[in-house]
């Protein structure tokens, strides 16, 4: 495939690398943006899907992965996102079994591995998108624009936006869906090795690309894009179509399309290829999942929940703009974009409107440079350019489907392709003008720099959850999740105090936040604030009447109150809601014992350890109510059975040792004797 394009590399003064150290250059820096990040806690999204995911777990079948979403729901659920990544799921629970429990190391590492890999794979990528395809007589693939190529890697790898898909674990799955989109790509590349000027091609590696694809796909969504991804590339690049040349002859029907050069070189069948598999796989993926599109609310994505239609698509369009600056500017970071962190445009009269001119001005300008340029490597390497910005987002634009997020910076990884190749492509423009080249290569070197610092900075951010939660204060002000996951974070280190005044911010932001009311109104019951706890509670169950964790906290208020047929009610109910629930059931086995209603409470304490076998509270409790009613055989009973299933309790050892001491049987047990009486004199002090 002979091309006579002018070389990019030409006029641009930058490093000139053999491939193989280019390579080690662009692992080693990616590498450095986010090492620090290895031994990082696991945060944020972490604990759904990783931490509280079945999934993981070797008792759960290998096919259970096949039939559930990412967070380890059953995708026939009607809670369920719908985000169907088997492949994912299955590299967490090899890192959990390798690493025998949860411990986020080997999932750190893993994923800057991953991120590293995919770096060294752009460094090909970007020699065939800013160099065009070309083989050797030997069938081996020319780099013709090494200086380019190497300035693309760089910027991807360095790039400040993927830190949440390096640092954060979840990003795994879009580090793999990456991995596999680039060898698909590749692979459609390998399918003209033996090419002669079009005429031939590889039926083989056009079917491994559809295949990688589809592995893609089962890693992440937006896997599935690649597919159109290298029908562009096939029509561009190997039968260097123009597209607008094409359109006027459609549009005059130019008798010289009857017979044109694309169906010749193969073209039309190979985008049938593609365009099959890519069907059959959505088609599968489709029945796999359940026709049902996925449940959000509005505070995950509020533009999608306006009524009117231009409030929705002006909205959009400002996302797409924030999405741009994203990759413009990687400075204002944040792990999560919702719940009025992003306040809806509701009129033409907003400032921000300027956002959307100026972005569809850029876009505009740029598309009609890639249609009407007369310069075919100009008119390739845009289009290309954009392909690869746009194409891969748009199944994050809401255009499709309406997706749980506002701006999540995670998808921007696969788009952040488009725009290094068109950030290169204007640095070889500039470079072509400039008098003093070596000024703009400094200036160049100066942002990779930046980037690499940022990166640095952002990934000690996800380190923890308390620096990632205090990092989005300054950024979204306005997003009552993040003042609710700072009051959390506090809660959970025992700070109530000041877990109490985010709290309230979040409360104030979004005054229907009923998670945040009820962990605030749990706090406060636990300082004896009753009174105000209930109203918090109160309100929280009647936004959301179906919210279990209120109506069992609104039960305990109640009890602690002495309305113990109101506490009662708000038991049942969470119970009705909720029907595994075992913290409820012990709660109402408490309300009962209060009552003297000591067989329900038994019931319910019993309910109680059959949906949690580990739950030795309730263990304890019958124990501790069999042996004050005087059924000292049962309580031994239940005592020897609790000690079965948690042999390690020692608060179990401790009532069981006052039954049997009651009992006269000073003996207990065999070969752990002299253990387990030495742990009840230790309680007994």
């Amino acid at each position: 495939m002979a091309q006579t394009e002018p070389n990019l590399d030409h006029d641009v003064s930058w490093f000139l690398l053999p491939s193989y150290w280019a390579k080690m250059v662009v692992a080693l820096i990616s590498f450095l943006c986010f090492a620090n990040s290895y031994d990082g806690d696991f945060v944020f999204d972490d604990s759904e899907a990783i931490i509280n995911n079945k999934d993981l777990r070797a008792e759960t079948p290998l096919g259970d992965l096949w039939h559930h979403d990412f967070w380890g729901s059953k995708l026939s659920s009607n809670t369920s996102h719908k985000s169907y990544r088997p492949l994912t799921v299955l590299t967490f629970r090899i890192n959990y079994l390798f690493a025998g429990g949860f411990y986020p190391v080997g999932f750190h590492v893993i994923n800057i591995i991953l991120h590293c890999t995919i770096s060294v794979l752009m460094v090909d990528v970007f020699s065939i998108l800013l160099g065009g395809l070309q083989f050797s007589n030997k069938g081996r693939r020319l780099n013709l624009a090494p200086k380019t190529s190497l300035l693309a890697a760089l910027l991807f790898a360095v790039h400040p936006v993927h830190t949440e898909c390096v640092a954060g674990i979840v990003g795994r799955a879009d580090l793999l869906c990456a991995l596999f989109f680039l060898l698909s790509f590749l692979g459609y590349c390998k399918a003209f090795r033996e090419n002669k000027e079009g005429h031939n091609f590889s039926i083989f590696w056009v079917l491994v690309s559809v295949i990688l694809g589809a592995i893609a796909m089962l890693c992440k969504e937006q896997g599935i894009t690649i597919l159109g991804l290298n029908a562009v590339f096939d029509a561009l690049v190997i039968n260097k179509l123009n597209v607008l040349e094409l359109i006027q002859k459609l549009l005059h029907k130019d008798k010289s399309l009857e017979n044109p050069g694309l169906l010749r070189k193969g073209l039309l069948f190979r985008i049938t290829l593609l365009m099959s598999g890519g069907a059959s796989i959505l088609y599968i993926r489709w029945r796999i999942m359940g026709t049902g599109p996925p449940a959000f609310t509005e505070v995950d994505n509020p533009a999608s929940f306006a009524d009117s239609l231009f409030v929705r698509a002006i909205n959009y369009n400002y996302y797409y703009s924030l999405n741009a600056w994203l990759l413009l500017c990687p400075w204002w970071l944040c792990f999560d974009w919702s719940m009025g962190c992003i306040p809806l445009i509701k009129s033409v009269s907003d400032w921000r409107i300027i956002a959307l001119a100026a972005l569809w001005f850029c876009l505009i300008g740029l598309i009609c440079q890639a249609l009407c340029s007369e310069d075919s490597h100009k008119r390739r390497i845009l289009t290309l350019g954009l392909g690869f910005l746009i194409i891969p987002f748009l199944p994050a634009s809401n255009l499709f489907f309406r997706v749980g997020f506002v701006i999540a910076e995670r998808v921007i990884y696969l788009p952040s392709i488009g725009y290094c190749i068109l950030f290169t492509y204007g640095f070889s423009l500039l470079s072509k003008q400039a008098k003093k080249k070596k000024i703009l290569a400094v200036a160049v070197l100066g942002i990779l720099l930046i980037n690499v610092m940022r990166c640095v900075l952002r990934s000690s951010q996800w380190r923890s959850e308390e620096q990632l939660f205090r990092s989005a204060l300054s950024v979204c002000p306005l997003n009552a999740k993040v003042h609710y996951n700072v009051g959390k974070n506090l809660a959970d280190k025992g700070n109530q105090s000041a877990a109490i005044k985010y709290y309230r911010e979040a409360v104030r932001l979004n005054p229907k936040y009923v998670h945040a009311m009820n962990n605030l109104g749990n706090i406060l019951k636990e300082r004896n604030e009753l009174q105000e706890a209930e109203e918090l509670l109160s309100l929280a169950v009647q936004i959301q009447p179906d919210f279990a964790a209120a109506w069992m906290n609104l039960g305990i208020v109640q009890n602690s109150l002495r309305r113990f047929e109101e506490a009662e009610q708000s038991y049942w109910t969470a119970i009705k809601h909720r029907k595994k629930y075992p913290d409820c059931y012990y709660n109402l086995g408490r309300l009962y014992a209060d009552l003297n209603r000591h067989i329900d409470a038994l019931n319910a304490w019993r309910n109680a350890t059959v949906l949690k076998p580990e739950h030795s509270l309730a263990w304890n409790n019958m124990i501790i109510l069999l042996d004050n009613t005087g059924n000292l055989a049962q309580a031994e009973a239940v005592g020897r059975e609790a000690l079965e299933l948690i042999p390690n309790d020692h608060s179990l050892m401790f009532s069981l040792a006052n039954v049997l001491g009651k009992s006269q049987k000073y003996k207990y047990g065999t070969d752990n004797l002299e253990e387990r009486r030495v742990k009840k004199k230790w309680f007994c002090m």
